[in-house]
């Protein structure tokens, strides 16, 4: 089949991989210069199936109230006259209900710790060089009822198969021993050391440059205006998709199959369809620093839970990311937001890095009020879903692009996953929830 996939970041440029891989002919279509300059730029960079805990919980409600009216909290809140704002955070409250919570966790470890699994196998096929670290997520707590809180759903990915195990703050040293001068501030932590990290923008350009030699046609500065369908019922099909391309021009893309893999501007563009996504913009920001003291900078990837960052050793910088800001689609970046990260991380590594020159950014990541994303089938017959990652694009990105190759060619993925449009595997085939799947790694 000819297919036509909408966006390239890690989610698009892994589908278009997989799908070349199936044998069908593919071209992306993206409206920056190159893949991977926006969401997927300048993110956190880890790997990281033990992250699965939705920010949608019991918990949060609390934290949202404490933070109002303070610029440098970790979850900002500007409200927007967006009906689809309002309508994502009447979902976004039915999702904290524990039992909601629970199965989405289910989903997101599922679907995560097969995009490692599918990760480890693309590095391996590909040799890409992407400064991947294979060292483990250290996650750490200094607020005792936190950690406390974090126990039930460690241990719900434990029995899940993703090894979040808890370690005393003396473990947390010897992992990490740059974290020192946090001795008397540390609680307590978990550590999974199958996780990893890595630079998400190398991987990307480097896999589109192996697709590009496979026969995959990348088209930059085009820009998607729409799309365009016909029939009704079960006949509705997508004819064409509207774009303006590089030299100005509007033109009427064909194929036999598309798939939307546009982040937070999935949804603006699906609504004509009538195909509502409760995608949301949750502006994510991140400060790179340049290492000076290699001894006294974290080796281990870390997750610093009362501030909402994650920190990730990429050779010699130091990428340190998080906090989020539901502000409509604006890039534009908060000093103050800014400001607190480079507090927070010469808090944590004084004379680590030189902190008086980051380079800071910002990226709408395309947040779901549960945050599981669409991966799957629409009323459309050959218009497919692949969109609403929210943190975890890196993480469950190649997954997420093997497993829509195959909803594509007509084949059920190899995991227990609600994808969008079809029926979820049984317990008597996989397992409910579980996060493994015996021929996952075949090719």
């Amino acid at each position: 089949m000819k297919v036509i996939v909408l966006g390239s970041g890690i989610v698009g440029t892994a589908s278009a991989w997989f799908l070349r891989k199936a044998g069908h002919e593919v071209t992306v279509l993206e409206r920056q210069p190159g893949v991977a300059l926006e969401t997927s730029f300048a993110n956190g960079c880890q790997i990281s199936v033990s992250h699965a805990e939705p920010w949608a919980n019991p918990h949060t409600l609390l934290k949202v109230l404490k933070w109002l009216g303070r610029e440098d909290a970790p979850l900002l809140f500007r409200l927007q006259p967006d009906l689809l704002q309002w309508k994502w955070c009447l979902h976004f409250l039915r999702e904290c209900m524990p039992g909601r919570v629970d199965d989405n966790i289910r989903q997101i470890v599922a679907i995560a710790e097969y995009s490692r699994q599918t990760l480890h196998a693309v590095r391996v096929e590909t040799g890409l060089d992407y400064d991947c670290l294979t060292r483990g997520i250290l996650h750490f707590y200094t607020d005792q009822r936190e950690f406390d809180k974090s126990l039930a759903a460690a241990a719900l990915m434990r029995e899940l198969g993703c090894p979040r195990n808890p370690v005393s703050t003396d473990e947390i040293l010897a992992l990490e021993p740059a974290l020192a001068g946090m001795r008397d501030q540390i609680v307590g932590g978990d550590f999974t050391s199958t996780d990893e990290s890595g630079d998400v923008y190398k991987f990307t350009v480097g896999l589109a440059a192996k697709a590009a030699e496979a026969g995959v046609q990348f088209r930059f500065n085009t820009t998607v205006t729409r799309l365009l369908s016909e029939g009704s019922g079960a006949g509705m099909q997508i004819t064409g998709v509207e774009v303006i391309d590089a030299n100005g021009r509007h033109r009427t893309l064909q194929a036999d199959a598309f798939v939307v893999a546009l982040g937070s501007f999935s949804a603006p563009l699906l609504k004509p369809l009538g195909i509502e996504l409760m995608i949301y913009p949750g502006k994510g920001y991140s400060a790179t620093y340049r290492i000076i003291n290699a001894q006294a900078a974290p080796t281990v990837s870390l997750t610093d839970d009362s501030h909402k960052l994650v920190l990730s050793r990429l050779g010699d910088r130091l990428r340190v990311a998080g906090t989020c800001e539901l502000n409509g689609y604006t890039r534009e970046l908060n000093p103050a937001r800014c400001d607190a990260i480079t507090r927070r991380v010469r808090a944590l590594f004084p004379g680590a890095c030189d902190y008086d020159n980051p380079t800071y950014w910002a990226g709408l990541r395309p947040l779901t009020p549960s945050n599981v994303p669409y991966i799957g089938k629409t009323k459309f017959a050959n218009l497919f879903l692949n969109t609403g990652h929210g943190t975890l694009g890196w993480t469950m990105g190649c997954g997420s692009g093997r497993a829509i190759a195959d909803i594509v060619g007509g084949r059920q993925p190899e995991l227990d996953f609600a994808f969008t449009g079809m029926p979820r595997r049984g317990s008597a085939q996989m397992g409910h929830g579980s996060c493994k799947s015996r021929s996952a790694m075949k090719h």
